[in-house]
């Protein structure tokens, strides 16, 4: 559109949906399958001439890559049926509290899967807390809440070193992190230097003190919840923590119908009691299992594409992106990426990744990891604009 800004083109892609944006490969009409609701995804038809992802994942079970040495041949025809079992059975212990939120669910069981860490963001009263609260009450593991505040200290967070008068020594007194599941409950209302405090332990599962190191209880995942930025009384995160978190969920109002079950079930009753349904060697098997299922290279290709676009956008066909990017995607989205695929196909019985696992966790993969610049501000373009817009662009194997 002549004379269009950047801004309008990429408002115009974001709101014109998948009808004027497909991408390239796809053919209009021929892919019908809807998104599920609060999630980007779904399977197109690739452009002639290319081999598709499922062709290549079919002959791979003659497969047999050598990369310096022998590797044991994928049997991709083998559900993962320990994984649904067990993801099974803590989404309907949870769903005896919870009402709907589906997806928040999957991506905490994603991020408990993995290893990787979850940030959960939206306005007060949607049960981020109380979901959080119901993962760790259907695990034996240990669990901590903590209240973030203006007035929290580090040494809240992480513990201390105490004077012993009568030895003269010091002695460590460990925080509330040191514990298996760890809710950082409204992480932004407590200032930078607080949230800083969760550094190394989020990345290396260890906390010092008193140059004394201490390694934190396995598994070990940090849950948080955040009010949006916009709201009185919250600080932004720093960039190295949020770069922390495997995913960022946006979590959004429930429909209707939910929203009339949640007043049923709610009002004016105790809250239920959940049951611990599963063990921590259970979910080291299924990280076990998740690290085995088949990614096949031209995904693997793929999601590279994808974090190299946020970082060199004129690379791939998006010249109008580089001045609304500040910086882009780190190598650790690169990582997360592929992780939070492999989980998302793991939690659906399958040995092996398709386009639609990385397109379905892709957005909580990026979304916090592209960080605009002040002329993406001045024309009201968000980081999750500029997700669409390169998944809009990048090739689907």
């Amino acid at each position: 559109m002549e004379g269009a800004s950047p801004g309008d083109a990429l408002r115009a892609a974001h709101h014109a949906g998948r009808g004027g944006g497909l991408p390239r490969g796809y053919r209009a009409g021929v892919d019908a399958r809807r998104d599920p609701p609060g999630q980007h995804g779904g399977l197109g038809v690739p452009a002639r001439g290319s081999r598709s992802a499922h062709e290549a994942l079919s002959s791979a079970r003659s497969d047999v890559h050598s990369n310096g040495g022998d590797r044991v041949e994928q049997p991709l025809a083998t559900t993962t049926e320990t994984g649904r079992n067990l993801a099974a059975r803590i989404t309907e212990e949870m769903h005896r509290r919870i009402v709907g939120q589906d997806v928040m669910i999957e991506r905490l069981l994603i991020g408990l899967f993995t290893g990787g860490h979850v940030l959960l963001e939206g306005v007060p009263g949607l049960a981020k807390t109380l979901t959080v609260r119901s993962l760790a009450d259907t695990l034996h593991a240990s669990f901590e809440r903590i209240q973030f505040t203006p007035d929290l200290l580090p040494a809240d967070v992480v513990g201390t070193m105490i004077y012993n008068q009568r030895t003269g020594d010091f002695t460590a007194r460990t925080g509330p992190i040191f514990a298996n599941i760890v809710l950082a409950d409204e992480i932004n209302r407590a200032p930078p230097k607080v949230q800083s405090a969760l550094l190394e332990a989020m990345q290396e599962h260890q906390v010092t003190l008193g140059g004394e190191t201490f390694p934190l209880p396995e598994p070990f995942l940090v849950l948080a919840t955040q009010n949006p930025i916009e709201q009185e009384g919250t600080y932004p995160l720093p960039e190295a923590q949020v770069d922390r978190f495997m995913l960022k969920l946006r979590v959004g109002y429930p429909d209707r119908a939910t929203e009339r079950e949640i007043m049923r079930r709610m009002a004016g009753r105790e809250p239920v009691e959940l049951r611990a349904v599963a063990t921590p060697e259970e979910v080291f098997e299924a990280r076990r299992e998740i690290a085995d299922l088949y990614l096949d290279e031209q995904l693997e290709e793929y999601i590279v594409d994808l974090v190299q676009a946020t970082r060199e956008p004129a690379r791939y066909g998006l010249e109008d992106l580089a001045p609304l990017i500040e910086y882009g995607a780190s190598p650790r989205a690169t990582i997360y990426l592929a992780t939070a695929a492999r989980a998302h196909a793991y939690l659906r019985g399958r040995a092996y990744v398709l386009p639609e696992d990385v397109k379905a966790i892709g957005h909580d993969v990026l979304r916090h990891r592209v960080i605009t610049s002040f002329e993406a501000e001045a024309v009201e373009v968000s980081s999750e604009d500029i997700v669409d817009r390169i998944f809009a662009a990048i090739d689907v194997p």
